[in-house]
């Protein structure tokens, strides 16, 4: 009985195919791991706001030729979601990590935990209670805040009973832009008083439910203020509803198709609009600046801009209303 054997040539065949197979397998992730990778986890995914954010985070990336890793939990109040996903993120060895805080007090640990494993993490948006972070970039929430309340000052002529739409207990960013608001009025515009005030725990519908508790609470009411974009939007929702148009001086805060539209119609007087893109720009820009050895600034300030119907159409403010988002998200 004879014993078949393999050629010399179908020997080197089949070895041929096995390193092909080996390289098809190992060679996409041989060139991922040549390129360093940054995780931005916002405190939400749906808003425009963090769309906008996670735009600039593409366009710093491209720049400096790294991949961003864009995940977040599903709403802004769900800071244990947060922790597990910055947690996910050290474990994989990320190289490094950029973070808006949901609660300025339960994502500290995670925060710390990153430093000690040699990840550089930037916090945006809103702040954390340790510093031990590369840096903070975020919009000035005290000072917009102020610009707020000087905005509904003069609205208001300095004298009138207004309602706060408030954002979620324990956010540091719009904590911050309702006490702005409210020290300023009370230094300030010592005529305007508060009589109401109602958390909207960062839902559309429920802001416009307590909304509306508190004008039926206060039927006279002046002005309202909405400290971000959920309690903008159903602010604005309970207006209309209750045929308040032009009756209330409304000041809101953060931008969307629906705000704009807002604004348009008389609903919304004025707005206090960031700039969510280079937030996102910054933010990234600082971990790749920390892997050069440079020494980032601790805290990048931006500021806010008031939008009128007066400057709604100007190139400065159209281009904080209208990021070109699909150039980097599609």
């Amino acid at each position: 009985m004879h014993r078949r054997t393999s050629s010399p040539i179908s020997r080197r065949r089949l070895a041929l195919l096995f390193v092909l197979a080996i390289s098809a397998v190992l060679g996409p992730a041989c060139n991922r791991s040549d390129q360093k990778r940054i995780g931005v986890v916002p405190k939400a995914v749906a808003h425009v706001f963090w769309r906008s954010v996670h735009a600039g985070a593409e366009a710093a990336a491209r720049e400096e030729g790294v991949l961003i890793d864009w995940k977040g939990p599903p709403t802004e109040t769900d800071f244990s979601r947060q922790i597990e996903i910055v947690d996910s993120m050290i474990n994989a060895r990320l190289d490094g990590i950029v973070l808006a805080p949901t609660e300025a007090t339960s994502l500290a640990t995670v925060v710390e935990r990153a430093a000690r494993e040699g990840i550089p993490l930037t916090i945006f948006d809103s702040g954390i209670e340790t510093d031990q972070y590369v840096s903070f970039v975020s919009t000035n929430n005290f000072d917009a805040g102020v610009l707020a309340a000087k905005e509904m000052g003069r609205l208001l002529e300095g004298e009138g009973k207004i309602a706060l739409v408030k954002m979620v207990p324990g956010s540091s960013s719009t904590m911050e832009r309702e006490r702005g608001f409210e020290e300023t009025l009370a230094a300030e515009f010592p005529g305007i008083e508060i009589v109401a005030e109602q958390f909207c725990m960062s839902d559309r519908a429920k802001a416009l439910q307590v909304t509306e508790n508190m004008m039926t609470a206060h039927p006279d009411l002046d002005g309202l203020f909405a400290s971000a974009e959920p309690a903008t939007v159903g602010a604005g929702q309970a207006v209309k509803s209750r045929e308040m148009v032009g009756q209330l001086k409304f000041v809101g805060f953060d931008s969307s198709e629906s705000i704009e539209a807002d604004l348009r119609a008389g609903v919304v007087d004025s707005l206090i609009v960031q700039d969510p893109f280079k937030i996102g720009y910054e933010a990234v820009k600082s971990i790749t600046a920390s892997w050069k050895g440079e020494t980032p600034e601790k805290r990048i300030d931006l500021q806010g801009t008031i939008v009128t119907m007066d400057n709604v159409d100007t190139p400065e403010i159209d281009r904080l209303l209208h990021p070109d988002l699909d150039q980097y998200l599609n």
